[in-house]
Order: C-alpha cells, then sequence, then structure tokens
C-alpha cells in the first residue's frame, strides 16, 4: 500500500493525510426529479425514508466493495436526523393515539447503523454527527481521524436528508439562530429523501481515486457564488446540507470516467478538495459498474 501524503494544516486545509476513495453511491426518492427510486423496503423501519435510504446508499458501497467488517468505520451525518419519524411519533402523542413502538425505536440514526452492522458484519466504531457545517468537510475529517487508527481500514461516510415542512423549517430557524445564518429548508416535497454514501480508505492500488485537501476558495469579490470554477463545482445550498456530498459523488464518478484531477469547492471561503485519479487503477475500475440513484 502507498503510504499517504500528510498536509499542512495551514492554509485552510483540513485533512491531515490524502485518502482513498474506493467506491460511491446515491440513492433518492419522492423529489420528482430524475434518478428517484421507489423507497426500498427495510424491515422494522416504517413511515420515514430515512433509514432506508441510508441503508440502500451504504449496501450499494459495501456489496460493490466488501471488506473485513471488523476494520471498517461508519459515521452518518444529518443536520436533524429522521425527523418524519420525530413528527409524526409527536402528532401521534398529541391526539392522544396508541404509540407505536418502531417509532420509538427508529427515532435515532444510530438504528438504521446497527441494522447495517448487523447486514455486514461491521463491528468496527460508529457516529452520527449533526452539523450546520459543511458535510463534506466534517465527514471527510473524521474518517481522516479514524484512519490514523491502525486497526481501521474503511470507512463507510454517509449524509442523509428529507424534505421540508413547517415544523423542519421551525427547527432549522432555531439551530441556526444566534449565528445570523439563514437556513431555508431544503425545496423537497415532505416525503422525499436524499442519501449519499462514500468508502473511504488509505491511499493504495485497490482505490482508484484519491481526495487531499488544497487551500481554502476564496472567490473574487465580483464572481458569482453558484458559479462553476476553472477546475471545478462550487457546492453552495443551506448549512448543513448533503448536496455537496451528492457533488463529491459526481466528481468521483466524474474522474473515474476521465482520469486526471478535478477540484470539488464545498463553498466561498471554505475548504477545497482535490480528486486524483490512479491512471492503471481507474482503467480498472472503469470495467466495473455501479449502481446510483441521484439529483
Amino acid at each position: 500500500m502507498t503510504p499517504t501524503t500528510k498536509t499542512e494544516n495551514s492554509h485552510g486545509t483540513v485533512l491531515r493525510s490524502s485518502l482513498g476513495i474506493l467506491t460511491t453511491a446515491t440513492a433518492t426518492h419522492g423529489t420528482g426529479r430524475g434518478g428517484d427510486i421507489p423507497l426500498p423496503r427495510l424491515p422494522g423501519f416504517v413511515e420515514s425514508a430515512f433509514s432506508p435510504l441510508a441503508y440502500e446508499a451504504a449496501r450499494l458501497c459495501l456489496a460493490e466493495r466488501p471488506g473485513d467488517g471488523s476494520r471498517t468505520a461508519v459515521a452518518l451525518a444529518s443536520t436533524a436526523g429522521d425527523t418524519t419519524t420525530a413528527d409524526l411519533a409527536s402528532r401521534r402523542m398529541v391526539s392522544g393515539r396508541v404509540h407505536n413502538p418502531l417509532l420509538f425505536m427508529q427515532a435515532t440514526p444510530n438504528s438504521v447503523l446497527g441494522y447495517l452492522s448487523r447486514e455486514f458484519g461491521i463491528t468496527g466504531q460508529m457516529f452520527s454527527l449533526s452539523t450546520l457545517d459543511d458535510p463534506v468537510t466534517e465527514l471527510l475529517s473524521m474518517a481522516d481521524l479514524l484512519l490514523e487508527d491502525p486497526e481501521v481500514d474503511r470507512v463507510l461516510v454517509m449524509g442523509v436528508e428529507l424534505g421540508g415542512s413547517e415544523r423542519l423549517a421551525a427547527v432549522y430557524e432555531e439551530l441556526a439562530g444566534g449565528n445570523g445564518r439563514a437556513v431555508p429548508v431544503a425545496a423537497l416535497p415532505a416525503s422525499a429523501g436524499l442519501a449519499v454514501a462514500l468508502l473511504l480508505g488509505r491511499p493504495g492500488a485497490d482505490t482508484p481515486v484519491t481526495i487531499r485537501s488544497t487551500e481554502m476558495y476564496i472567490p473574487d469579490a465580483n464572481a458569482d457564488a453558484s458559479a462553476e470554477t476553472d477546475t471545478g463545482p462550487v457546492a453552495t445550498g443551506r448549512p448543513g446540507d448533503i448536496q455537496g456530498l451528492f457533488e463529491l459523488a459526481g466528481v468521483h464518478r466524474r474522474v473515474l470516467r476521465e482520469g486526471g484531477s478535478h477540484l470539488l469547492v464545498t463553498g466561498s471561503r471554505a475548504p477545497a478538495f482535490l480528486l486524483t485519479a490512479d491512471t492503471e487503477a481507474t482503467t480498472d475500475a472503469r470495467n466495473g459498474t455501479e449502481t446510483h440513484a441521484h439529483l
């Protein structure tokens, strides 16, 4: 295995080491856009798209690149978690209806992580993260830290987001209060959901694409904040949304197809990441198939 390359933590870089991208997968439901899939059935989980979509994206990655579950860690990021389940459970309680025990079980993101660990024999560390910051940076930093452990070879990172409602809008407004951020809810139907997963490891022969930190992106004062840079797209949206993870998965597929390097900018004055293809490894990877349901 090729030794990892250490990066400096100055100039806005956030990763101490380069990471290898083994594979990526996305799953969307009910968005009304191309690529939507029927909501997968997941035993023991009801009503909400959160856990089924999280599991589907993870399943695609782990099925394509199986490995040692005892040396695999998992991190899931979602700003508000399974808001559909939380909302439904509270509405039932307020209306005096009998509480559904399944709603209690699936109310936390850890529930689907437990199901995932059982199905794929994953016994490594598992984390659920909630952030108003950029999930790309948060999850890559978590993977970077976890891979410092010699007993961890792979980290599965995921982002999940559900459609909005008036109640969810109020939650985001309260979360953003005190820091001056405007946090609109994603323009998705209430029943919609998005999930993306990336399987990461150390750079080496089995990782056809690597990703590393570059200097913080500082746009020109006259530039359009949503415009594409000379080297890649600028992922924009409300703080904490997972669009940047979809951009990362898309850039990964592009680099697999075309080779070379591509820059992912996560936002104005935010960390940027450079994805680079290993020529020989990407040639082999192009012969494989990937299943994606994406935006």
